[in-house]
């Protein structure tokens, strides 16, 4: 019953720890080639993201993954091919680094609507 009870708080304390970004998210984006911005529909089902993006690329469905506050997404766009974030989550924003393809590398700030 101890071990029990012991496993019941530790996996609680695990779910409260990973971050939960569901929801629809606005980002602004700066990259070597200039800044624009994009928007994210994410749904998250354990540590699986799945959603679309919206944004000067035309849109596309995303995939990715959430590992506590650590985050990752990509999809493919025929222009500019694969392209990638990578974030920390703080709460109800997102920062990191993308790699947009042939349009080079940048930063981005994503903000839940």
């Amino acid at each position: 019953m101890r071990r029990l009870l012991i496993a019941l708080a530790l996996s609680s304390a695990l779910a409260l720890c990973a971050a939960d970004i569901s929801g629809t998210w606005a980002a602004a984006v700066r990259l070597d080639a200039g800044s624009g911005t994009a928007t994210f529909v994410f749904k998250q089902a354990g540590d699986a993201l799945t959603g679309t993006y919206s944004g000067a690329l035309g849109n596309a469905d995303v995939k990715g993954t959430v590992k506590g506050n650590q985050v990752e997404w990509s999809f493919e766009n025929s222009d500019a091919g694969k392209i990638s974030y990578k974030g920390t989550v703080d709460g109800a924003s997102i920062k990191g680094t993308v790699e947009y393809g042939q349009l080079g590398a940048g930063t981005f700030t994503a903000e839940k609507k």
